[in-house]
């Protein structure tokens, strides 16, 4: 099986199956398909299909020309019928792993994705888990689904694998393509052939290590060492507003020694799909073995701490004009997760503007990138466009996100107050009404 794999991946024979079209999935298929592959995307939701096969882009970190002469080319699209599995060599399951409502794992998208494929999946087939996920989930998980699914034996019939999606949107550097990729997976020869198959299609590096598990430990490691290191300078952050001391410049001077330090900063919380929800996947399969992650833990309770905290700093500045939260207006400039991205997944900012708004302030919202957002089963839209006598109409504005096309200047010279929690207005001249986080 192995050999007759790696020829026909080779020459180009892979037909390629990607489950869960989203932010993973589809900057994936288009790359699979660029690299001569016949792909297939699988997805419950038929908006997205349809979108596909008409050509048309929703993904940031994909040209909307590459999806388009894809598709029309007939190297890629998609389907919800998911029999279409029985036709594909190699399958990459990239679906959402987010949390349930008590900070849990919430793997049902994983399991549903591979009980579909078990049903028609056929010998000699590759199958790898992109879906960040505890360590254990692939052969604990997956491979008895697969198995019993299909009457198949693992590294018999088909091989199994975990390779973690690295996806930083927004990022103009490092995308899908580029980025180097970390494959783990049961057996050598599964290890062997998996490894090929990204690097015929990928540019960055494969590292390949020996198991499953190790792979999934080190996705965890990647954004749990963020999630520390973020609690650190939030917390340090907290304590240096009460000392009258200015973090930020403080970050800026550690970090021009040229070893043993990154530079990280604070700011309203975390957010996107990965660093504020892994660290409770780690900590919830460590109680498994009796072990408590109590650093992970410290710095998760201090990180989900932070839009309170921001709540509470943008009272004490409204207490400068003798006014309170309950009753004052507040314009905050952007919900997205992080600058000059449109996805709002776990978006701090939201929290914050749902806090005010429990507060009784009355809260607008202006974000170029998004123009509505949906935040516990409600949709709020924001303003069409800011200018000079909408900002002096505030009390208040907080700045949630450090959008650069925005101008600064002009938003300090018309503002009352301006709470920057991303230091976004670090270039303003005139910092007299600027309050740092």
């Amino acid at each position: 099986m192995k050999q007759k794999l790696l020829n026909k991946i080779k020459n180009k024979e892979i037909t390629v199956g990607v489950v869960g079209i989203g932010y993973v999935g589809l900057p994936l298929a288009v790359e699979k398909a660029k690299a001569g592959f016949k792909t297939i995307g699988f997805d419950v939701q038929s908006a997205k299909v349809d979108m596909v096969n008409e050509g048309h882009n929703y993904i940031g970190d994909v040209v909307d020309s590459d999806l388009k002469e894809l598709v029309e080319k007939g190297m890629l699209s998609a389907t919800t019928d998911f029999s279409f599995v029985k036709d594909v060599d190699f399958i990459a399951i990239c679906v959402p792993t987010p949390l349930d409502s008590h900070q849990q794992p919430d793997i049902s998208y994983v399991k549903s994705s591979s009980e579909e494929v078990a049903k028609y999946l056929k010998r000699e087939t590759m199958v790898v888990l992109e879906s960040t996920t505890y360590p254990g989930t692939t052969e604990e998980l997956i491979k008895p689904i697969l198995e019993q699914g299909s009457g198949l034996k693992c590294g018999e019939d088909f091989y199994l694998g975990f390779s973690p999606e690295r996806v930083d949107p927004g990022n103009l550097i490092f995308k899908t393509k580029n980025t180097p990729k970390v494959v783990g997976a049961i057996g050598e020869d599964a290890t062997e052939v998996i490894a090929a198959m990204y690097r015929t299609v990928l540019a960055g590096d494969v590292f390949t290590v020996s198991s499953p598990a190790i792979a999934e430990m080190e996705k965890i490691l990647e954004n749990t060492y963020r999630n520390v290191n973020i609690g650190l300078v939030n917390e340090l952050s907290m304590l240096c507003h009460k000392m009258g001391i200015n973090f930020w410049e403080v970050v800026d001077a550690a970090k021009t020694k040229p070893y043993g330090f990154q530079a990280f900063y604070p700011g309203p919380g975390l957010g996107g799909h990965c660093i504020p929800l892994d660290p409770y996947y780690l900590s919830w399969k460590a109680r498994e073995y009796g072990f408590h992650t109590s650093m992970i833990e410290s710095s998760m309770m201090i990180n989900d701490r932070m839009p309170e905290y921001c709540v509470e700093r943008a009272g004490d500045i409204l207490n400068k004009d003798k006014k309170a939260l309950n009753g004052s207006k507040i314009l905050t400039l952007g919900v997205a997760y992080k600058q000059d991205i449109d996805d709002y997944r776990e978006s701090p900012a939201l929290r914050v503007i749902d806090l005010l708004k429990k507060e009784g302030a009355s809260v607008d919202y202006y974000d170029s990138y998004i123009q509505e957002y949906r935040f516990n089963g409600e949709k709020f839209k924001g303003l069409d466009s800011i200018d000079a006598n909408i900002l002096k109409d505030y009390d208040l504005v907080v700045i949630t996100t450090a959008h650069t096309n925005v101008d600064y200047d002009f938003v300090a010279e018309n503002s009352r107050w301006v709470f920057d929690t991303k230091n976004a207005a670090k270039n303003v001249n005139n910092r007299d009404n600027i309050v740092l986080l």
